[in-house]
C-alpha cells in the first residue's frame, strides 16, 4: 500500500463530482481511457465497494481508492 492507510483529502471546489473526473482530477490516473479500463476492471472502489460506473456522482465526504491509494471527496 503506497499511503500506509491514510486517507488524503481531495477538494473539489463543489459538492458533486463525477468518478471518472474525480480519478483524474485526484491524480489517480493520468487519462480517460485509462480511468474506462480501471473502473471497468474493478480496480476502483467508493466507500469500500466496487463501482464500475464512470458517471457515478461522488458526494462530499465518499472515499475512493485505487492502487492502493484513497483519497476523500472534500468541498
Amino acid at each position: 500500500m503506497t499511503n500506509s492507510g491514510r486517507i488524503e483529502d481531495v477538494p473539489i471546489g463543489g459538492d458533486v463530482i463525477r468518478l471518472g473526473q474525480f480519478l483524474k482530477f485526484a491524480g489517480l490516473l493520468d487519462s480517460g481511457g485509462n480511468v474506462k479500463e480501471a473502473i471497468i476492471d474493478g480496480f476502483v472502489t467508493v466507500n469500500g465497494e466496487v463501482d464500475r460506473r464512470r458517471g457515478r456522482q461522488l458526494h462530499v465526504g465518499d472515499v475512493v481508492t485505487f492502487a492502493g491509494r484513497s483519497v476523500r471527496v472534500r468541498p
